[in-house]
């Protein structure tokens, strides 16, 4: 082949370069190109594409490679490398590197004999601000001819173009603002922070009754049976629990004893009355002790016919599992269950006293249901506790009550939920700022 055949050759491989450079669909793709299409004029042992990102060069592309393995020892040792690397090319320009001309690193001279060969031929890659977009290694056993180095001064620059075309669209556009533009946003934010908007705050809520009463336990004793179901229905005179008459029972027993004794005992005095004026005087004694005991057995009787507690009124029972109350002791006063009334719901809300805002009764509330997270509940607020008191879950809560406009099916009593409370209108900036402006009050003092 003639030198002149020779030369257009290697100008249409130089071309070729170029078109393959500009048709890359992606920076991948535009890597590989890099890493391996030069091969045939330079026969390189391999050919590294490194991106720079920040202070660092990260590995884009290894020639022969479609993925390389990113835990291998090579590529380990080589984001060290490419750290050194990047300090070596102060310049911006192609620079061939002999390890026998450079004063490495421990670690690097180490990896350097174990997997680069004598040289490297290094063509950093700029955009048109001066950018560095990353570096181009060949590794190398000699420096490749000055005329080569001419001639592929043009691929360097269309790959770079090439290069910062595909950086571009990942990196958005850079806007500086000026002091006008400062000036102009904090005054949208300060007319912004003095727009009203309606105090609000959340807090855990139930679906209870309007209409309840509370029945409880009318004697000392232990609970012996439940004879309803939670949320069942009852009438008026429904049994509700029953308690335990044995020790009640027995009791009657022997006081009956004693009113028999007691009567036989005045008997005998009256009748020996008679003949002995002593006696006499012991027939007021014995008709006291007589009377005693009949008003104790009333007593006993009286408590036995308390023992079966009755429905005061038609609704449903309201009460924990009824294993819950078998055996367990009771004492006079204690509830034991509600009788509620599920035509008339309402809202129970522990409101926290960390999240407690103004609010007064008439002030609107929605009640997100657990089972119903689509269909809320609104209702108004109708009384509030002035007192913080514990909650089942140990938190210091307020109570509130409120109603449930209209008849909605799914408001069942025991239903669970979170409450939306609106307070009265404030600003913007005091509603955001409102719970860390208490707490450096708190923690300041002031």
């Amino acid at each position: 082949m003639t030198e002149p055949s020779a030369h257009l050759q290697l100008l249409a491989s130089l071309s070729a370069l170029r078109d393959r450079a500009l048709a890359a669909p992606t920076l991948e793709a535009l890597g590989f190109s890099m890493a391996n299409d030069l091969h045939p004029l330079l026969r390189f042992r391999q050919a590294l594409v490194l991106a720079q990102q920040g202070d660092r060069l990260a590995l884009l592309c290894v020639s022969g490679l479609a993925r390389p393995t990113e835990d291998s020892p090579y590529l380990v040792w080589l984001k060290r490398a490419g750290r050194w690397l990047s300090t070596q090319l102060p310049d911006g320009q192609p620079r061939w590197l002999a390890r026998d001309a450079l004063a490495l690193p421990e670690d690097i001279a180490e990896g350097w004999a174990e997997w680069w060969p004598a040289g490297l031929w290094c063509i950093p890659m700029h955009d048109r601000e001066g950018h560095r977009l990353g570096l181009l290694v060949f590794l190398l056993d000699q420096p490749p001819a000055e005329p080569l180095r001419g001639l592929l001064q043009g691929v360097w620059q269309t790959w770079a173009h090439c290069w910062a075309a595909f950086a571009a669209r990942r990196r958005l556009p850079r806007w500086r603002p000026r002091r006008s533009h400062w000036l102009i946003g904090l005054a949208l934010l300060a007319a912004l922070l003095l727009l009203p908007v309606s105090q609000t705050t959340l807090a855990p809520a139930e679906v209870v009754s309007m209409n309840a009463q509370v029945v409880s336990s009318p004697i000392d004793g232990v609970i012996q049976r439940m004879q309803v179901r939670p949320n069942q229905a009852v009438e008026v005179g429904t049994p509700l629990f029953l308690l335990d008459e044995t020790t009640l029972r027995n009791r009657a027993d022997v006081l009956d004893k004693e009113v028999a004794v007691a009567d036989a005992e005045l008997q005998a005095a009256s009748q020996r009355a008679f003949d002995n004026p002593q006696s006499k005087n012991e027939l007021t004694l014995l008709g006291a002790q007589a009377r005693q005991r009949r008003a104790e057995l009333a007593a006993v009787e009286a408590q036995l016919r308390r023992t079966q507690v009755l429905s005061p009124r038609a609704g449903v029972a309201v009460f924990s599992d009824p294993d819950d109350w078998l055996g367990k002791p009771v004492v006079t006063g204690e509830r034991i269950l509600h009788v509620a009334d599920p035509t008339q719901p309402g809202m129970r809300v522990q409101l926290p006293v960390a999240d407690a805002i103004a609010i007064e009764p008439g002030a609107p509330v929605t009640l997100f249901l657990t089972a119903y997270p689509l269909d809320p509940l609104h209702g108004r607020i109708l009384e509030t506790s002035y007192q913080a008191k514990t909650s089942d879950e140990g938190v210091a809560s307020y109570r509130l009550l409120a109603s449930i406009e209209g008849t909605p099916a799914h408001a069942r009593l025991g239903l669970h939920g979170t409450a939306k409370l609106q307070g009265e209108r404030v600003m913007l900036g005091y509603y955001l700022l409102r719970r860390p402006l208490a707490a450096l009050r708190a923690w300041t003092g002031w």
